[in-house]
Order: structure tokens, then sequence, then C-alpha cells
């Protein structure tokens, strides 16, 4: 099923490839030399880069791999967190993979390039945040002839970009693979911390409600009767949507029915 950010940031990166090509045919104009990150301290560098370099390829393979990348990790993710939530995780990659590209150029790390182009950033972070949220998936990845655990992938994928990111052996952008990967992984953490912190404020605010001697708490049956239906509806949606996501960790997202991909899509946009 196709979700409706991943569309949208397919139908972008699509069309942008498109259009460059178009435009270097009939003008020779490069519009990656424009709308590329170009390092900090050079002549061609314009803020608004850090938002479209995320939008320009290179060639048709470097948008393939990218755009199947997002097509296969985003639209689980984005059924699993909802679209506003993937979006804003999204675009927080991307900025973090430009930020710690810049930054590896800065302090001498790497040598600064002419630019750098591609979702790849962004995507790499929709790839460990699938691995962290689904560590038991099995990917087939070619030519291995065995499945890989999501989580394994994940941290041999990152090991592998920060040795050819420190070797600095190629014009690979590995210092904003590893960007998109690092604030991915920092905001995954961020919203687990205020989960965490929100379950147990409401804990602790039903607690000293129910609990406290000096504090008066009046109901009318209809509103008691109320409450006690919806909490139990909530609860048995709960229920199911935990139970389809242990069913997605044991034996994977395609195990699912479509009835229950669309209660998670469903919860999801709620």
């Amino acid at each position: 099923m196709m979700t409706k950010a991943v569309k949208g940031l397919l139908i972008v990166n699509i069309a942008a490839y498109i259009i460059n090509v178009l435009v270097g045919m009939v003008w020779g104009l490069n519009l990656n030399a424009l709308f590329g990150l170009f390092y900090v301290e050079s002549p061609y560098f314009l803020p608004f880069q850090f938002l479209t370099h995320m939008f320009m390829h290179g060639d048709i393979w470097h948008i393939f791999f990218n755009m199947f990348a997002l097509w296969m990790f985003g639209r689980i993710m984005e059924q699993t967190w909802g679209w506003k939530k993937f979006l804003v995780f999204y675009f927080v990659c991307g900025f973090g993979a430009a930020l710690l590209q810049e930054a590896g150029q800065f302090i001498g790390l790497i040598s600064p390039q002419d630019y750098i182009i591609g979702a790849s950033g962004a995507v790499m972070g929709v790839m460990l945040a699938f691995g962290m949220t689904y560590p038991n998936e099995k990917i087939f990845i070619i030519p291995i002839p065995i499945p890989i655990k999501a989580i394994w992938l994940i941290i041999g994928y990152a090991v592998y970009e920060v040795i050819l990111g420190l070797l600095n052996v190629d014009k690979t952008a590995h210092f904003a693979h590893l960007g998109g990967m690092l604030f991915g992984f920092l905001l995954i953490l961020y919203w687990k911390f205020k989960a965490k912190k929100r379950t147990n404020s409401s804990y602790i605010g039903w607690r000293t409600t129910s609990t406290h001697p000096n504090m008066k708490v009046h109901y009318n049956k209809n509103e008691r009767s109320r409450d006690y239906e919806f909490n139990a509806q909530k609860k048995e949606q709960n229920d199911e949507i935990d139970r389809i996501l242990d069913k997605i960790r044991q034996d994977g997202y395609a195990s699912l029915s479509e009835k229950e991909k669309k209660q998670l899509f469903d919860a999801s946009n709620q």
C-alpha cells in the first residue's frame, strides 16, 4: 500500500530528476550545481541548499536506489507513526545529514566537495528507524543468499559508512549518510523520552486526583458511565494495536492481513 507522505516524496524527487535531465538536454544546464549543497565557505553556497539538495540526484541509479529504499521502509514507518510525524522525521534526518557533512568538512575530517546531492541521508535515517522499530524483521539483500535481521543490517551499514567516511577514498557523502542516521537516532530517543515522561505524568496526576485526602471529585452517574465506556474502548483498541505490532515483530509486516494493515494505518493517523 502506498502511503500519503511517501507518495508525495517520490513524486517530488522523480519530478526534480526529470526536470534536471530535460533542462540539461535543452539548455545544457545542470541544476544540481545550483540546488546541491556546497560547503559553507564556498562562494556558491546558499542557505536554501540545505533543503533542496535532498531532492536532487546524479543519475538514474542514484535516484532508483534511494526511492526504492524510501518506498520499502518509509511506507511501513509512515503507517507506524502517521504521515505528519514521518515527514518531521524525514526532514530532520535530511537536515542532520547536511549538518554532519558540513561539520566533517569544516574540521578537516573529509575534503570539501563541490556539492552533495541526494535523499540518501534522509533515507538512511528512515532505514535506521525501521531497524530500531522492527529489529527482528528479516530482509533479503542481493547477492547475500540468506535473510538478515534489520537491526544487523543497519549496524553493519553504519560501520561501513564510518570506515569509508574516515578513509575518504571516494566522492560519496558518507558523513551525510551517518548524519541522517545519527539525527534519526537522537530524534527517536527524544520521542521515547517524551512519551515516557507523558505516561508517568498522567499516572501521577491520576493517583493524586484519586487519593489526595483534601480533594473531592464529583462525578454524576452519566459522566462516569461515559468515561468507563470510553476507557474500555480505548483499551481494547490499544490491545489490538499491540497485538498487531507483536505479530510484525515475530512474523514480519507481510504476515498482516489487509484488515490489520488498515487498523494500523488508521491508528497511526489518530
